[in-house]
């Protein structure tokens, strides 16, 4: 393993610690989430992408900040907090539930949207020491798939397709 994925699997831990600490739940998503379900690193990555709950961002931002994190200031804390320390980046998008209690979109352009169900539900991952609890494989990869339907102008990555692949083949494992 590299240095920044020694300190992005770091950051897991510690995002892990703060938010039990002050009662917030995350989970993460994206390809961290794909490889703590894979239970090994797979490829590099740029940031470690969360969700949290709208309503506990205040806390955790506290914490994170009290710690050392800072703010990036480019993105608007009511869409998205993306906090940086040295080189690594974590984000959480938010969550939030609509009036019969299923998870939707927290904030931004797409506040609101219905997100899938049982998404939150699967067991925590793991790589070696490292645990976290991460967003279910199939809502993983519902995002993958539908993100460029979504949004035409962000084509699928080759990365996406081979992230698909692994969490298609572990499934049948």
């Amino acid at each position: 393993m590299d240095g920044l994925t020694e300190r992005q699997l770091a950051s897991v831990d510690e995002v892990v610690e703060v938010a039990a600490a002050v009662g917030v739940e995350v989970w993460l998503r994206g390809g961290w989430a794909m490889d703590f379900h894979l239970g090994r690193v797979t490829r590099p990555h740029v940031d470690v992408d969360w969700y949290c709950w709208r309503a506990d961002v205040e806390r955790l931002a506290s914490s994170l900040i009290g710690r050392g994190w800072r703010p990036d200031l480019r993105m608007p804390v009511g869409v998205q907090l993306d906090l940086f320390r040295g080189d690594v980046e974590v984000s959480f998008a938010y969550l939030a539930r609509d009036a019969a209690g299923r998870v939707k979109v927290g904030a931004g352009p797409w506040a609101g949207t219905p997100l899938p169900a049982g998404m939150l539900d699967g067991p925590p991952g793991r790589i070696g020491p490292h645990t976290a609890p991460v967003i279910s494989v199939a809502a993983q990869i519902e995002f993958k798939e539908m993100f460029p339907v979504w949004m035409p102008e962000h084509p699928r990555r080759p990365k996406d397709a081979d992230d698909v692949a692994r969490l298609r083949a572990s499934l049948i494992a």
